[in-house]
């Protein structure tokens, strides 16, 4: 059975991602990392659902749904690098602001929905929603008042989703209009 995940994208990323043009464009890779400023896709796995999910003005909305093709290193990333100054994924350029240049950066090739920023999570299925970590604890979004998300905190990094509230947020993505 696969699993789903959140990962939180911050401002500066979806700032790059529309001075770029890629918004309506569906990105091939995303990228994990080793340090905190690039979240580790850890549990991640080929199959899984990934929903990149950006906060602005204390709404919460998905930027893109990513299916994990593979987390291997392709002939689409480009030569390895020789030296710390060499980019780590030169063939994705197009989309390093998804943190190719992080630290550790690790490609994860995805087949993904356009990004967007107008599919906002409704703000009475915010306090509904469920991250569920290993051991089989939950959790639930903490800071939500009155639908809207006052703080971002319990969404930074990448966490696993239980299945009930991965349903509510593919719902919310199949049920975006165009």
């Amino acid at each position: 059975m696969s699993d789903a995940f959140t990962v939180l994208w911050t401002h500066d990323v979806c700032r790059a991602l529309r001075r770029a043009g890629r918004v309506g464009e569906r990105p091939p890779v995303a990228f994990s990392g080793v340090h905190s400023s690039l979240p580790r896709w850890a549990g991640a796995s080929a199959g899984d659902t990934v929903y990149a999910v950006h906060v602005s003005r204390r709404q919460v909305c998905i930027v893109s749904r990513l299916h994990v093709v593979d987390r291997e290193r392709g002939d689409c990333c480009g030569t390895p690098p020789a030296t710390w100054e060499d980019p780590a994924h030169p063939g994705h350029d197009d989309w390093s602001m998804l943190g190719a240049d992080g630290c550790g950066a690790e490609a994860v090739h995805v087949a993904a929905t356009p990004v967007r920023f107008d599919v906002q999570v409704p703000g009475d299925l915010l306090p509904q929603l469920t991250w569920q970590n290993r051991r089989g604890r939950t959790r639930v979004l903490k800071y939500v008042v009155d639908g809207r998300l006052e703080n971002s905190i319990s969404l930074q990094g990448f966490y696993r989703l239980t299945p009930e509230s991965a349903d509510a947020l593919s719902g919310v993505v199949d049920g975006a209009p165009g």
